[in-house]
């Protein structure tokens, strides 16, 4: 009997030890950092060139890139579809995910996709395969990003990443941290500069046409803007408007995608009264009094603003109005080169030329039996395409997503 029950002993033994080693296998097979890849199988796609219109709706918030393909973001993956102007959201032209890093901004230039990751590493991406191209470690982001379903804050306003020119056209894409800022070559990721910031007191702002890093320092003495060479790094001016107060802050005007290649500044102290408007060049910022109004958006040189239910174009430099267009009561909400775009309040999309006024489409953004009984939140142009985020009326920004959202397909995006 007594050896009957040490048997039995020595065998439980054995199972609890295999049990335990199965567990720890399998434990670490869905604990441990991964990366999964799909790349593309489909060759790379044409570009579309659909009539102007509603193309279709969407789950969440679209990158266009070459306009070839629409690049998405998801807590732990960034991926693509393709045709651009597919009704709906398909399956991932390719797809790229991290484990345990979430996603923190996507940007890109020409076919390569970068992203960044919650522990700083930067992933570039072949937009024409889904392989990667490069990695690179950069400082973690500041802080948590928020972001809605929709990934709008990731893809559209990707703040602490930035592809930047230098004078000699190197690409460089800069990222920001809490206390540094590091630059890599777009091409093969080698590290090109890295500069120790204050920690919790400066703030990215995004690159000037000329390719230089703005960012707003509150670190020592009065609130400045830096603006910083993107091939060395260095800090080439400080500079704050005259007659400012303690309190600034700066928004960037007439920029591409993502904050970049940016033609304007817009200063302001608390509340909007005190706005005023910058063009950027060589030197210190020149005023603009046409881009004193927040309302008012440049593109191609030309100012363009809503004044009682006319879009109105004006010279940035003299402030001279070159065009006046009755369009209706609306807004601006996006701009790109050739296209400035207006939603009417019925929800109209207006697409005019900004050198001439000349009205390029109208219609009604409107796709099925969604109606146009919606709120606009945050709107994005590229490629001659526009995507508005479809909110539910009454606004309620502190709702939770379903609340927040017409539908589960937020977005609707067009051809412009």
């Amino acid at each position: 009997m007594g050896w009957a029950a040490g048997r039995r002993r020595f065998v439980a033994a054995v199972a609890a030890v295999g049990v335990a080693a199965t567990v720890g296998v399998v434990a670490y097979r869905v604990l441990a950092p991964a990366e999964v890849s799909t790349f593309a199988r489909d060759d790379y796609p044409a570009r579309s060139m659909p009539a102007p219109g509603v193309t279709g709706r969407l789950p969440v918030a679209p990158l266009i890139v070459d306009g070839r393909l629409r690049v998405y973001a998801a807590p732990r993956q960034v991926y693509a579809d393709q045709p651009v102007d597919s009704r709906s959201r398909r399956t991932p032209h390719w797809s790229f995910r991290r484990w345990p890093a979430s996603l923190d901004a996507v940007v890109a230039s020409g076919t390569t996709v970068v992203s960044r990751w919650s522990d700083g590493q930067l992933v570039a991406l072949d937009a024409r395969t889904g392989r990667v191209v490069w990695r690179a470690d950069g400082p973690e982001p500041a802080s948590e990003r928020t972001a809605r379903r929709t990934g709008t804050a990731v893809v559209w306003r990707p703040s602490g990443l930035a592809v930047s020119r230098t004078f000699d056209g190197r690409r460089v894409v800069v990222s920001s941290g809490d206390s540094e800022v590091r630059a890599v070559d777009l091409t093969d990721g080698g590290q090109l500069w890295r500069a120790a910031i204050g920690a919790g007191c400066h703030q990215p702002v995004g690159t000037s046409a000329r390719g230089q890093l703005l960012s707003v320092d509150s670190c020592d003495g009065p609130t400045v803007i830096e603006f910083r060479d993107p091939a060395t790094g260095i800090v080439q001016v400080r500079w704050r408007p005259p007659d400012a107060g303690d309190e600034l802050s700066a928004t960037l005007i007439g920029c591409a995608p993502g904050g970049a290649g940016c033609a304007a500044l817009r200063t302001s102290g608390p509340g909007d009264a005190s706005a005023r408007g910058w063009l950027l060049g060589s030197g210190e910022p020149i005023p603009s009094t046409a881009l004193d109004d927040p309302g008012v958006e440049l593109v191609d040189e030309t100012t363009v603003g809503m004044v009682d239910g006319a879009l109105v174009g004006r010279s940035a430099t003299d402030d001279r109005q070159r065009w006046r267009v009755e369009v209706g009561p609306g807004r601006v909400i996006a701009v790109q080169p050739g296209r400035v775009h207006v939603l009417t309040e019925g929800n109209e999309l207006v697409t005019l030329d900004p050198a001439t006024g000349a009205q390029r489409s109208r219609f009604v953004l409107n796709i099925g039996s969604d109606g146009i009984g919606w709120a606009p939140g945050d709107a994005y142009a590229a490629d001659g395409y526009v995507a508005v985020e479809r909110l539910r009326r009454p606004v309620d920004p502190d709702g939770d997503d379903q609340r927040y959202y017409l539908t589960a397909e937020p977005l609707i995006i067009a051809a412009t």
